[in-house]
């Protein structure tokens, strides 16, 4: 019974902290300037966020159950590789509907040959 009240308490303060952490991003989503800049708060911190929340839940379920639970690192390895390619996706698709628009962007790197 009083390792379940430890766990617990661990679970909860790690839940918090990923809260804080997507609140943070969500602060960051309001107070920059252009979507450019507030694309960085969000991928970073949803990715950070959810790996708080597999190790709360590994936690919580080792805990509960006795043994070592480690299931849900493969919905953290699943987010961070999704996450990064989602935000290049979406930077590609800005540029290029600013290029289209005819908007002032900056030029592409010069491929190294």
């Amino acid at each position: 019974m009083i390792a379940a009240n430890w766990t617990e308490w661990i679970v909860a303060g790690l839940l918090l902290a990923s809260g804080t952490t997507v609140f943070v991003a969500a602060l960051g989503l309001v107070r920059l300037a252009d979507f450019f800049t507030r694309m960085h708060a969000p991928a970073l911190a949803s990715t950070l966020a959810a790996w708080i929340v597999a190790l709360a839940s590994i936690i919580h379920f080792t805990g509960s159950e006795g043994s070592l639970a480690l299931h849900t690192w493969l919905v953290v390895i699943v987010l961070s590789i999704t996450a990064p390619v989602t935000t290049i996706v979406l930077a590609r698709a800005a540029l290029f509907r600013q290029r289209r628009a005819g908007e002032s962007v900056s030029r592409p790197l010069a491929r190294m040959e």
